[in-house]
């Protein structure tokens, strides 16, 4: 519901407070004293987030910074010289891949699971669909040397590879006080760059917690009633009073991705203007079969966790598609219509999934809802994320 106009600018005061704390957090981190990169003490753009308590790993001092932007777009750093972190994690695509269903990895290889936005990922306790990492510095390091992402074959050839390179002599030492580069150093650089990709100030923050009346029009705020209400949605995309993650950070079990629709057909475009049709029982006929994935369960041999995937936060979600966990919801409308009907079959799924009901009209509502979930600052950040000039 809308907050009542007596309370509305105290909850926005708290706000905009808990934003310039995180500001003061943030620059107080820094290595030497030196004021952080501009880009990243914007507290406008973290407006509406909770105030942050930046881990000891994340340090978004402003040469730091610069070092982890070069290295994020370093295609030098895989395996052939092919692959960055940027091209599953792109900046126009809201840190994420619009382009397939599942990410691309090395020489092509599909990858089991969709690229997660990494758009407020300092926010996140843990890391990746599964929880599998707590630390934005150690993470760096495991598309690195997967195979059948970056490829490489072990932690010291990739600083190896970084030694050789002259456009990277003695900067490493000059950003930590003379060290070189090393595991800890790397991931460090790795997490001071996404820790500057914030997205928040969205239409949504600023009609709850500023109190803009006209931020939200009448259809988009029916779908916030919606999926605060009859929706059940704020379950586990949580919204508070001060504040939004729009996540538990916790792991369920919807059924997303378990069972596909049969009768499908798929157009292949075969050369510029020739196509053709194949049937979904024509591609499983040549396709290699795809062991379930089993989410969380491979992290903590739970069987409770069998088929369970984090939450995801929803902000900026109308940028983030395909969506789930394996990408097989394509759009806005499928996840609605998918939450909808319950969730998928499947065993051990979420006691909190159940048929909504909904109709056509509160559907469009909701999914209007949604698409007001963008951080205000989301052109400017991708434009100012890429490096001057690459190697």
């Amino acid at each position: 519901m809308k907050p009542r106009p007596g309370r509305v600018w105290v909850v926005g005061a708290i706000s905009v407070i808990g934003a310039f704390a995180a500001l003061g957090a943030w620059q107080s981190r820094t290595a030497d004293g030196r004021a952080s990169d501009s880009r990243v003490s914007d507290a406008a753009a973290a407006f509406g987030l909770p105030p942050q308590a930046w881990p000891p790993d994340v340090v978004p001092d402003r040469q730091r910074i610069e070092l982890g932007r070069k290295l994020f777009f370093d295609r030098r750093l895989s395996f052939n010289g092919t692959m960055s972190c940027a091209m599953c994690h792109v900046p126009e695509e809201a840190f994420t891949s619009n382009a397939s269903r599942t990410a691309v990895g090395i020489e092509g290889r599909s990858l089991k699971r969709n690229a997660p936005s990494l758009l407020n990922v300092a926010w996140q306790a843990a890391l990746f669909h599964d929880g599998r990492e707590t630390s934005l510095s150690t993470q760096a390091w495991m598309p690195l040397l997967h195979a059948d992402e970056m490829a490489n074959p072990s932690i010291g050839h990739v600083l190896q590879r970084i030694r050789a390179m002259t456009d990277y002599e003695g900067r490493f030492e000059r950003v930590f006080r003379g060290a070189g580069p090393s595991m800890e150093t790397f991931g460090a650089a790795i997490a001071a760059f996404e820790s500057t990709l914030v997205a928040a100030d969205s239409a949504f923050d600023r009609w709850r917690y500023l109190g803009q009346s006209a931020a939200l029009n009448e259809v988009e705020q029916r779908g916030f009633r919606i999926f605060s209400g009859k929706g059940g949605c704020t379950a586990c995309h949580l919204v508070g009073e001060r504040n939004a993650m729009f996540s538990d950070g916790r792991y369920h079990v919807t059924g997303a991705g378990l069972a596909r629709p049969g009768g499908q057909t798929f157009v292949v475009p075969l050369a510029p203007g020739v196509q053709t049709v194949v049937t979904d029982e024509q591609l499983a006929s040549f396709n290699v079969a795809m062991a379930p994935d089993l989410g969380r369960f491979e992290i903590t041999l739970d069987p409770a966790d069998r088929f369970a995937f984090k939450t995801p936060s929803l902000r900026n979600v109308a940028r983030t598609a395909p969506y789930m966990h394996d990408g097989s919801l394509a759009t806005l409308e499928m996840v609605i219509d998918f939450y909808d009907l319950g969730g998928g079959e499947v065993d051990g799924k979420s006691g909190m999934l159940t048929a909504l009901g909904l109709d056509a009209d509160e559907k469009r509502a909701l999914a209007a809802f949604l698409r007001s979930l963008d951080g205000s600052n989301l052109a400017a950040l991708a434009a100012g994320s890429r490096p001057t000039a690459l190697p």
